[in-house]
């Protein structure tokens, strides 16, 4: 009996969320009109920043906070697309992670577009086939992606967001594991379960292809053979998780970045993206480098590229933590604006977790 009542307490609470959840998208929907008149963004990473934050303070369990957010983050995502899905164009095919952090950070409502390069997904947003693009930027066991930080330099679309995913390796196929012959994946995530590859399959035979979703397409229809890649494409192609989280190294995860022709207001815990170009002389950089240090400003990633347009000339990205219109963070690029011979702030954005 006590069963029966809990469940029909919870059946009453269904219903009171339900009611809510409605009203909330109601209000949603008369903000998305009033968006569209004053012609701001859709997507505001700063409000959903406030609202996680608020959420975390106020919660008092059983739910985990993490817990909270997914639940939220999917709430906000729908209720965003009830006017008009977002259009977003991530660096494909679909069933990558990059796939995977478009759906995560934008819903699965959302017009999500594979293309085939991180400068064409950025090229949508410049002609307005999307409203936003999404792309690593950096992995913590990898390091940067060198060729996001050359789009960036040629772009003048604004970074407005960023999140982390968890790189969470999985081995996909339609046999068992004990009649894995072959498996398939690109060489990162081949290197990243070398040990449990060696372990539990160590006379199959291992080969690259360009992405984790090309693995899932080849070896789907193989006989003996298997993929390593996510959940995401075990659930577009049909195949089924055989072995789940065999990567070697838990801690493994990148860093996303959206684009957009807009940056974000700040949230109160943000971190500015700059590139900038200093002069070709003895101990240019490090007295750039020095007004950060005089301000406070914190750094958390610094990276060179090649100028592509003069042979041995670079330029240098650099993310810190705040936002671009702080007081402190505005005195601090004034200034480092008179050691530079070019600099751009490529946006401020909510800090990802």
């Amino acid at each position: 009996m006590s069963i029966e009542k809990d469940r029909e307490a919870i059946d009453r609470i269904d219903l009171e969320i339900l009611n809510l959840l409605n009203e909330r998208a109601r209000l949603a929907i008369s903000i998305a009109h009033q968006k569209r008149e004053m012609a701001n963004e859709q997507f505001a990473p700063a409000r959903e920043r406030q609202i996680f934050d608020r959420l975390r303070d106020h919660n008092k369990g059983p739910l985990p906070d993490q817990a909270v957010i997914s639940i939220y983050r999917e709430i906000i995502a729908v209720h965003r697309t009830l006017t008009r899905p977002l259009r977003v164009s991530y660096l494909g095919p679909a069933g990558t992670f990059t796939h995977l952090a478009a759906r995560r950070k934008f819903g699965g409502l959302a017009e999500l577009r594979p293309v085939d390069s991180i400068a064409e997904s950025f090229a949508e947003v410049e002609k307005g086939a999307a409203d936003y693009g999404l792309a690593p930027i950096e992995n913590s066991l990898g390091g940067v992606v060198p060729y996001t930080l050359d789009v960036l330099a040629d772009t003048t679309l604004k970074i407005c967001a960023e999140l982390y995913v968890d790189i969470e390796l999985h081995l996909l196929a339609k046999c068992p594991l004990a009649e894995v012959v072959r498996v398939y994946s690109m060489p990162q995530p081949l290197a990243q379960a070398r040990i449990w590859l060696k372990t539990n399959l160590p006379r199959a035979e291992l080969i690259e292809v360009s992405s984790t979703a090309k693995a899932a397409q080849v070896a789907g229809p193989e006989p003996g053979s298997a993929a390593i890649g996510t959940d995401l494409a075990a659930e577009l192609y049909g195949l089924n998780l055989i072995a789940e989280h065999i990567e070697d190294q838990a801690d493994n995860r990148t860093r996303f970045i959206v684009v957009g022709t807009h940056d974000s207001p700040p949230s109160g815990k943000d971190k500015t993206s700059i590139i900038f170009a200093v002069r070709h002389q003895a101990g240019a950089l490090y007295r750039a480098l020095g007004v950060l240090n005089e301000y406070g400003i914190n750094m958390t990633l610094i990276e060179s590229r090649p100028t592509r347009r003069r042979p041995w000339e670079y330029l240098f990205y650099v993310d810190f933590q705040g936002h671009a219109r702080d007081p402190k963070a505005e005195a601090a690029l004034a200034k480092l604006a008179g050691e530079c011979l070019d600099l751009r702030v490529m946006g401020a954005y909510p800090e990802s977790e």
